[in-house]
């Protein structure tokens, strides 16, 4: 016959809480609380067969973006930190040292054209390549996977990090996310690329018929038809010139009224995918 003490020796989980009742408040917070964030740095995979992906987007025909003149420079403040020149922080030293108006001093402007381009489903589908070039003549290449900061703080912080370090590295892995590459531009781009520049003085298109003009009707790699580039200005102010890139054969607008680089880059990106079928 079983004694008295085996049954009581094997005591449950509820016995267990009902003695500390602080440990289903600690399970129940730490619930919540959920793992911790990771770096916001690599955008998720839209699959989860990520080997697959990549082999997909290898065979794709690419869109390339170059976005030009962008205003990325990094200055020394008072407490001896480096921070990316901006209109807003440094107007006075704008104004005094440099001897130049601050309104052109606009980093954000690249800043919001890269969010435009990086966050649209054309690059999603693993179908767009997109390099700055700074009015210092820095060229730099962004890998398709990047997740760009959301706020300017943040995205002037990693800019500064490019631009001294020559390239930036995804925490816990290999892959490069950001890096400075060597001039000119035209040697990365793949043999027979055709180019054109964005401006408002361009031949005006609608976004649809653009893509139908210039955009091969095939994105497979195999389709034999040539790669398309498209030059667009990150300045504040001006245009994107032949003279500064003289292998653009002609020159295009979208609308026919004064457009913001992101809205005008929307607009481009939303003419190609609707000519490839990307929704």
């Amino acid at each position: 016959m079983p004694s008295s003490d085996d049954s009581s020796s094997a005591s449950s989980p509820e016995d267990e809480t009902a003695q500390n009742p602080h440990a289903n408040k600690r399970a129940r917070t730490n619930a919540a609380r959920g793992p911790a964030s990771a770096p916001l740095e690599i955008a998720p995979s839209v699959t989860s067969l990520d080997a697959e992906r990549k082999s997909t987007e290898s065979s794709k025909k690419k869109i390339i973006v170059l976005l030009d003149q962008a205003r990325l420079e990094t200055v020394k403040n008072k407490r001896g930190e480096f921070e990316l020149l901006n209109c807003d922080d440094h107007r006075e030293l704008c104004k005094r040292k440099l001897r130049q108006d601050p309104k052109e001093f606009r980093p954000d402007i690249c800043h919001q054209e890269m969010l435009a381009l990086l966050d649209s489903p054309l690059n999603k589908a693993g179908c767009l390549q997109v390099y700055i070039r700074t009015c210092k003549n820095v060229l730099i290449e962004i890998n398709p996977i990047v997740r760009i900061p959301r706020t300017f703080k943040r995205f002037s912080g990693v800019m500064v990090q490019l631009l001294h370090k020559m390239k930036i590295k995804a925490s816990g892995s290999s892959d490069t996310l950001m890096k400075v590459i060597k001039n000119p531009f035209s040697q990365h781009l793949p043999a027979g690329t055709r180019v054109y520049g964005m401006s408002c003085q361009g031949t005006l298109f609608s976004p649809n018929a653009l893509a139908s003009e210039l955009v091969p009707q095939d994105p497979s790699a195999a389709s034999g038809s040539p790669p398309v580039c498209f030059i667009i200005g990150a300045m504040a102010a001006g245009h994107v010139t032949v003279e500064d890139h003289p292998y653009i054969e002609k020159m295009f607008s979208v609308s026919e009224y004064p457009l913001s680089g992101a809205a005008a880059i929307s607009r481009i990106l939303g003419g190609v995918e609707n000519h490839w079928g990307i929704v």
